[in-house]
């Protein structure tokens, strides 16, 4: 069984506190022998930047205080992966799984929310695929329109992809997205010239996932009252 629960809008800071609590939880309970359920966190942030433990500071071209005035945040956290950008428009998803009891190791786990995000973007006639040594989705091998970062520790995962669908675009502007200084960034809209609904475009994407875990996901809708939303 995996529960998908959707938070949106939801503070970074809150999100990452509510999914690491859930990480530890699992970690907990399967290292007793105890059932825990998989979680898949779907969220929409507002600006908000991170850096995974291998990444470089200077890949942010703005100084604290321009980044400030932004309105944006900055959070260093421990997934794989250099610096990216996070915001309104943006699907977040984090999945906390314990991939041994779903038959999956980390590189195939990887490949699977790659795939999901492959066959998403089919349904909207846009054809994307990954690129060699750079994890995540690309359009024409060049554009990147979906970034994944993960931690997996014990088995269990947490972190995971970020999807643009109708993505504010300028805000990429800032950095280096995920250390690459000579490739761009994309969003659904952009491909398309057109917003697109994103309630739906998160349906559809939960719907893959569910197909390729060959799991019942139960939608569950935390209340606002356990997480702090801002």
């Amino acid at each position: 069984m995996i529960y998908l629960q959707t938070l949106r809008p939801i503070a970074y800071a809150a999100a990452l506190a509510h999914q690491t609590q859930l990480f530890e939880a699992k970690i907990a309970a399967h290292q007793n022998g105890q059932d825990f359920p998989h979680y898949l966190l779907c969220c929409e942030h507002p600006p908000t930047y991170t850096l995974g433990k291998n990444g470089k500071s200077d890949n942010l071209l703005l100084s604290p205080e321009y980044l400030a005035q932004q309105g944006a945040a900055l959070f260093h956290i421990d997934r794989g992966g250099d610096i990216t950008y996070h915001g309104p428009g943006q699907l977040t998803g984090y999945p906390i799984w314990h991939l041994p009891s779903l038959g999956l190791g980390v590189r195939a786990y990887v490949t699977l929310l790659e795939d999901c995000l492959i066959d998403l973007l089919k349904n909207y006639g846009i054809e994307a695929d990954r690129l060699a040594n750079a994890p995540g989705v690309w359009v024409a091998q060049s554009r990147k329109i979906a970034a994944i970062g993960i931690r997996c520790s014990r088995g269990v995962t947490m972190h995971g992809f970020a999807l643009n669908i109708n993505t504010d675009l300028r805000y990429f502007g800032y950095i280096n997205p995920c250390g690459f200084t000579d490739k761009g960034v994309t969003s659904i809209a952009q491909e398309l010239g057109h917003p697109v609904d994103f309630a739906a475009c998160q349906e559809q994407l939960v719907a893959l996932m569910a197909e390729r875990v060959a799991q019942k996901m139960v939608i569950q809708v935390l209340p606002e009252h356990q997480v702090s939303i801002k």
